[in-house]
C-alpha cells in the first residue's frame, strides 16, 4: 500500500469516527480530495528555502530598503490543524547582494505550507532570508486570522495576531525600524 492509499484509508476511517457514511455518495471521493489537499497544504516540509533564495541571487551596490508587502499566506496551525490566514511583510536592506523579488513570497510559502504557529514562521523566514542573502538586516512582520480562534475555542470572529522578527539594522538602528513601520502601514496607491 503506498502512501497516498494508506493516508486515503485514514480519512475514510475518521469519517466513521465523527458517525458519517464513507460510503455515502457526497464522501465517496473525500479521502482523496483530503490527501490531495493536505499534500498540498504541507509542500513546505519538501522545499529548501536557500536554494529557493540562492537561485536567485545578483550583486548590487544599492544599500537602500527593499520591501515586498501584503504577501497573502495559508497555513495550517500545528494544534489543531485548522486554517491561519494572514498577510506577511518582508524587508531587507541589501549588503552586496539582492534576491530576485518572487522569491520573497516563495520563501513565505516555504514555511506557511507546514504546520505551523505565528511566532515560529515568522522567524524561520526573518532567518532564511539573513542566513542566505547576508544583509545587513531584515524585518518581517505577520498579521494573521487563526481559525483555532474563530471557529472554536474562545470564537472571537476578526481577531488579529501580529508577529514580529528583526534582525541587524532594524533591531539596532530606531530610524531604520521606523521606516519600515510607516512603509507597511501606509496605505497602497488606490490604482494598484
Amino acid at each position: 500500500m503506498d502512501k497516498e492509499q494508506e493516508f486515503e484509508q485514514l480519512v475514510s476511517r475518521m469519517l466513521e469516527l465523527l458517525g458519517e457514511d464513507p460510503n455515502r455518495e457526497g464522501l465517496q471521493k473525500t479521502p482523496h480530495r483530503v490527501a490531495k489537499a493536505l499534500e498540498f497544504l504541507t509542500e513546505g516540509y519538501h522545499q529548501d528555502p536557500k536554494e529557493i533564495l540562492n537561485q536567485a541571487l545578483f550583486a548590487t551596490s544599492n544599500d537602500e530598503m527593499v520591501l515586498v508587502r501584503d504577501i497573502e499566506f495559508y497555513s495550517m496551525c500545528e494544534h489543531h490543524m485548522l486554517p491561519i490566514i494572514g498577510r506577511c511583510h518582508v524587508a531587507y536592506i541589501p549588503d552586496g547582494k539582492v534576491v530576485g523579488l518572487s522569491k520573497i513570497p516563495r520563501i513565505v510559502n516555504v514555511y506557511a505550507r507546514r504546520l505551523q504557529i505565528q511566532e515560529q514562521m515568522t522567524e524561520q523566514i526573518a532567518d532564511a532570508i539573513l542566513e542566505t542573502i547576508k544583509p545587513k538586516g531584515v524585518a518581517v512582520v505577520v498579521h494573521a486570522r487563526h481559525m483555532c480562534m474563530e471557529m472554536r475555542g474562545v470564537q472571537k470572529i476578526n481577531s488579529t495576531t501580529v508577529s514580529s522578527a528583526l534582525r541587524g539594522l532594524f533591531k539596532s538602528d530606531e530610524r531604520t525600524r521606523n521606516e519600515f513601520y510607516n512603509l507597511i502601514n501606509t496605505p497602497a496607491p488606490s490604482n494598484f
